[in-house]
């Protein structure tokens, strides 16, 4: 999985813009400015229950063209104490969407006379500071942190369990005699097996009684681990929003192109493949990672934009746009909050739900010092 999608020659993400109407899916920050408005409206009251310190790392884990940072930055503009303490740092393997952001962001690199210091490269939206990490890791750590992950977890690679009369087997990627790709059980037990002992001792036996498969993903527990000590030792907090369950997931792989699903093994690089984030796993992960922190939620996206007052937002722009700029927002709020089973869904072959509202859900971790984060009080 992470081999088809983060290939430096042909992986799906490297070389290519994959997102909106002429990609291959679309997230919610393409269906509507409110989306990223809102992540900014979460993002400054974290801000204000920190303390409003004078600077933070600011940084979103793949930023996909940018548009939810660009929203962001452009909403919270006018909010000139926040947007001079940011200091923005987007985590991005991909070097054709890296320049697709620095466009959206509207960012100017400065010329430095000094030819011994580092150039700096400064979004003109808000007058804030970016830079470009290919891992979390590489961002430098000693101020408080606010992390963005955004349909982020649903693209790392998983595992997948299925139960054989020899016990749970790991499935697994074989080549055919015509050389073409299919799916085999392991003959023995994998290394992967490990991080399946750990997430079945999270679930109740009833739970893993009912299921003949099961999908773990051993680097969302790591990534949570190394998000959870950066929070722990520097501040701050982290918004995690995705579609997932609170629980064990069976099997829940897919390859999207064009809008539609496809066959996992079908030219593999040339479809995006994701799985349902196990919200479950995130949250033991962070409570055994560190007592300092503490994790809200789920709640579901619906919930969580609508409590941060995307219905006041929506009002708003309304009040000053032309018939065809009205059709299209009341379109995108629906996107954003319904449950996908709003009438206009039926007949239509996007493979995209029109509602997002209740498939996608929010989740937050932060430092204990700050208490709870709006809207998971």
């Amino acid at each position: 999985m992470s081999e088809v999608l983060t290939n430096p020659k042909a992986g799906y993400y490297i070389n290519r813009d994959v997102f909106g109407a002429e990609g291959d899916f679309i997230t919610s920050p393409e269906v509507s400015q409110m989306f990223g408005e809102m992540v900014g409206v979460w993002v400054m009251c974290l801000w204000e229950q920190m303390g409003q310190p004078e600077r933070v790392n600011l940084i979103e884990l793949g930023p996909g063209r940018g548009t939810l940072m660009a929203d962001l930055l452009r909403g919270a503009s006018k909010f000139k104490n926040f947007t001079k303490s940011l200091n923005v740092h987007l985590v991005e393997c991909s070097p054709a969407l890296q320049k697709l952001q620095h466009q959206k962001l509207k960012c100017v690199d400065e010329e430095n006379e000094a030819q011994d210091t580092v150039k700096r490269t400064i979004s003109s939206l808000a007058g804030t500071t970016v830079s470009w990490h290919t891992l979390l890791e590489q961002v430098p750590s000693g101020l408080p942190t606010i992390i963005i992950a955004h349909e982020f977890f649903d693209a790392l690679p998983i595992h997948q369990f299925q139960r054989a009369s020899r016990g749970w087997c790991e499935k697994m990627v074989d080549v055919a005699e015509d050389s073409s790709f299919r799916f085999v059980l392991s003959p023995q037990p994998t290394p992967a097996t490990l991080y399946l002992l750990k997430r079945c001792k999270w679930a109740t036996t009833e739970e893993i009684s009912k299921l003949n498969q099961i999908e773990v993903c051993p680097k969302a527990m790591e990534l949570t681990e190394t998000i959870v000590n950066r929070i722990s030792s520097d501040g701050g907090g982290a918004l995690i929003i995705d579609y997932g369950l609170d629980g064990v997931i069976s099997d829940s792989l897919q390859a999207i192109r064009k809008h539609q699903f496809v066959d996992i093994l079908d030219n593999p690089g040339s479809a995006d493949l994701s799985a349902y984030v196990d919200f479950a796993s995130i949250r033991h992960s962070a409570e055994e990672a560190s007592g300092e922190v503490s994790v809200h939620g789920p709640i579901t996206q619906s919930q969580f934009l609508g409590n941060l007052g995307i219905n006041f937002r929506v009002e708003a722009l309304l009040q000053n746009c032309t018939e065809e700029q009205a059709e299209s927002l009341r379109t995108g709020y629906w996107r954003l909050v319904g449950d996908g089973e709003a009438p206009f869904w039926e007949g239509s072959d996007d493979c995209i739900p029109i509602g997002m509202g209740t498939r996608y859900k929010a989740m937050a971790i932060v430092n204990k010092k700050q208490g709870a984060p709006v809207p998971f009080q």
